[in-house]
């Protein structure tokens, strides 16, 4: 047996440990943003990289250039200094116009 495969329990484990960091983090985000007087629903917001898998995005340029281009609309992006500058964008499909 492959001393590299993680058992079933393992996966469970580690997923349970991942799940108890980002649960931390999100409260830890949220005092963060009362303490500085915004009240933000962060469960509408999300990463770009997150924004990426829930709207099947092949890649998180993609998103990014559409922060730049105003196509995501300045108000449905917040940028957290004290978190290394990670942007959330809010998670709501946008509409990218076609040149015909």
């Amino acid at each position: 047996m492959d001393t590299k495969t993680e058992t079933k329990e393992e996966f469970q484990i580690r997923l349970a440990e991942l799940i108890a960091d980002t649960d931390k983090m999100i409260k830890d985000t949220q005092a963060y943003l009362i303490s500085q007087g915004e009240v933000v629903d962060l469960a509408s917001w999300v990463t770009i990289k997150k924004y990426c898998e829930l709207f099947n995005i092949k890649n998180t340029e993609t998103v990014t250039n559409w922060i730049n281009r105003g196509i995501i609309p300045a108000e449905n992006v917040l940028t957290i200094e004290e978190f290394n500058n990670t942007r959330l964008i809010k998670a709501v499909p946008y509409q990218v116009k076609k040149i015909a």
